[in-house]
């Protein structure tokens, strides 16, 4: 059955024809699988980069406008006042040492995202070692290191999805899931590639955005076209 609901995606669209986002965003609801999930939609963008190079490394942030369709947990390290300040934006945890030894002692991972306070990355250098391999430490070139928890913490919980460059130069992020309008579906490719043009290094040569596929979950790869690209974002 599954078979014969994928061949039936497939046939929704031209496998090798490149579309632009509003029309690819358009195909892809008729493509999901599944009737019983809510399938994530998926974008995976390669770069015209090397990630091996620092100053080729590209990494950030970007708020979905039309959100991500899951509900993000957030702890907060912070001291002092900006732990209310926390709690009142609409972080589910907030606090300093005792969230720390939470982590290292009680191995505790029931947050998505954590964010801290310049004055606490000392502390929170303690468990790097086990946040690093989850992708949960905190950086300031992703939103995640800073003063301003009420603005973290809202665009957190408003949709903000943090990328980085893998090794073969490929970003690969939600954008929403199979049940969004095409509409919202665009918003969210759109916001995310600008914001990725935006972070090109200057060392990047050639073709930048070299190709960019969507898909749900389990439904086959749209491609869009990184032409259009290029010219909306110009």
């Amino acid at each position: 059955m599954a078979g014969k609901t994928y061949a039936n995606a497939i046939k929704q669209f031209e496998k090798t024809k490149k579309y632009t986002v509003v029309e690819a965003c358009e195909i892809l609801p008729k493509t999901k699988i599944s009737k019983k999930h809510d399938e994530t939609v998926d974008v995976a963008v390669r770069l015209g980069v090397n990630p091996k190079y620092a100053d080729q490394m590209v990494r950030g942030a970007v708020v979905m406008p039309a959100g991500t369709g899951k509900a993000k947990r957030v702890l907060v390290i912070a001291k002092g006042d900006k732990v209310r300040e926390a709690l009142d934006a609409g972080a589910d945890f907030a606090g300093g040492d005792e969230y720390i030894n939470k982590v290292k002692d009680e191995n505790w991972f029931e947050f998505d995202t954590l964010v801290a306070t310049p004055d606490m990355m000392g502390q929170v250098g303690k468990i790097g070692r086990v946040l690093g391999p989850r992708g949960l430490m905190p950086n300031p070139k992703t939103g995640t290191v800073t003063a301003d928890v009420t603005k973290a913490v809202r665009e957190l919980k408003a949709g903000r999805v943090e990328f980085r460059v893998e090794k073969a130069g490929i970003i690969q992020t939600p954008i929403g899931k199979a049940s969004f309008t095409p509409a919202q579906l665009a918003q969210n490719l759109t916001a995310l590639l600008e914001m990725l043009v935006k972070l090109k290094p200057s060392t990047s040569k050639g073709q930048y955005l070299r190709s960019i596929t969507i898909s749900t979950a389990h439904g086959p790869g749209i491609k869009v076209d990184p032409q259009s690209i290029a010219q909306e974002a110009d």
